[in-house]
This record gives structure tokens, sequence and C-alpha cells, in this order.
């Protein structure tokens, strides 16, 4: 099932997406929220007739570095014993077709286009065989960076953390095989980033172990698992999609910090 968090006439909520096709799609709302059991409504909304919002706001996004051994090597930096961990705060997050605020400080915003985890119950210390049951399900992510600041400032918080740095959606599916999946990101329509989820140099399955050994984790809460290979610069103006096989497409325009 595809779960999406839209708002329409001032109000918020989530829905099921239902249909095929961008203009066959609608959303049939959902009784409560939808990391416990919950009802469909029967009301019916057209997607086109709705602001997607992101499909989560997550009390904490955790996000992985390094975890692809081709974007590393891009990078000129080693596979990392341990997987390198780091925060994305709330304020970082946007849904599909808000703006990417190009920050003030930065010369150099890169694209990374990522699959995200979505937890869907609280958690900790949860072993490899338990990890499917707090899983919600997986979306599109973009963890945009300002690379110079990155390099400049050795802590990433400010070069991964600045408001709008962390798209994600369109929406949250919750049946889905994430082991092997393309992973494509655009600018413009052009080709930058394609690899597939079976290239992880660690899995799901681990992260989700190494992280809930040292934090609790919340529903809603998001965990980030690396980038492939071919990340690259973004300007004010560009248009960049971030497509993960099975979800769909996140998009969002960059544009010049107002």
């Amino acid at each position: 099932m595809r779960i999406a968090r839209f708002s329409i006439d001032g109000n918020v909520a989530f829905g099921a997406v239902e249909g095929d096709g961008p203009d066959g799609l609608v959303l049939d709302i959902i009784k409560g929220i939808p990391y416990s059991e919950f009802e469909l409504s029967g009301t019916k909304v057209p997607l086109n007739k709705v602001r997607l919002l992101p499909p989560v706001l997550p009390n904490k996004v955790v996000a992985i570095g390094r975890n692809y051994a081709e974007h590393a090597a891009e990078l000129g930096n080693e596979v990392p014993d341990v997987p390198v961990a780091f925060f994305k705060p709330t304020t970082s997050v946007i849904g599909s077709g808000d703006a990417i605020e190009y920050p003030s400080f930065s010369d150099e915003v890169h694209h990374e286009a990522e699959l995200a985890v979505v937890i869907g119950r609280m958690c900790r210390e949860v072993p490899r065989e338990r990890v499917k049951d707090v899983v919600f399900g997986y979306t599109c992510a973009n963890d945009v960076t300002a690379r110079d600041a990155q390099k400049r400032e050795k802590q990433w918080a400010r070069a991964k953390g600045f408001d709008t740095s962390c798209p994600l959606g369109p929406w949250v599916e919750t049946d889905l095989d994430p082991t092997d999946l393309a992973i494509q990101a655009t600018v413009n329509g052009e080709q930058r980033q394609l690899g597939r989820t079976s290239d992880m140099i660690r899995s799901i399955e681990d992260l989700v172990v190494h992280i809930t050994e040292a934090m609790t984790l919340l529903p809603g809460d998001v965990i980030l698992t690396g980038t492939p290979a071919g990340v690259g610069p973004l300007h004010v103006g560009d248009e960049v999609a971030v497509t993960i096989e099975g979800i769909g497409t996140l998009t969002n325009k960059v544009i010049k910090r107002g």
C-alpha cells in the first residue's frame, strides 16, 4: 500500500494512494494514523487536487554515509569499518514539489539519491530477525549536501542539516522488498545517478540493528541508507528528481534562499 500525507482546504490527512498514471491517482482518506491499525474512510479525492506533504514528520532522521563503495571512492574516501551515522534535523524535511533553498554559506550543493526506511513502531536494541517488524515502509530521499562546507567544516551538521536539505516522498510504500531496487537521480531530465540497493555495503537489517543499539526509534522516524555513485552539483533553477523502483519519483526545484 502507498500511504501519502497531504493537505486539502487547510486540513492535513493521510490517504492510501490508489489507481495508475498521474491523472488516475486518487487518495482514500485514512481514519486515524497509519502506524497503528486503521480504516479507509471511502472518501476519495484526486491526487492532483491536493498538496503532497512530506509523507512523515520524523522525530529524527538518522542518515548513513559511505554505504556504497563506488560513492565512497568517488569522493576519495575509504569504506568505513563501521557505519557512519549522522542526523538531519526535522527542519530539513520537505515533501515532493517543495523547493530546495540553496544555502547562502555554500557554492557547491550536491544531490544524493537514497532509499529511506520509515519506522513504524517504537523500538530499541532490535534483533536482526525482528527488523521487518519495526519497518513501516520505504520512500525516496535526497540527502542534499553542501559539499564545500562538508569538506571545510569536517562536522556535517550544517553541510547536511540546513533547511530544506532532506526531501522525502512522494509517499511511503509499505509492501516492498528493498534488497535489489534501482535508484536513479536526474537533474533537468539528465541522468546523474543510477545504482541498486543490492550494492549497499551494509543492509537495512545491519543499519537498524546498529542504530537501535544506541537510541530508541519512534514511529515516523527515518533512516537514510546511503547514496550510490554519481553525486553532483545542483544550481538555482535546476529540477532534481529521485526515482526508486517500486516507489515512485520525488521531485524538487532548487531556488535561491530569499
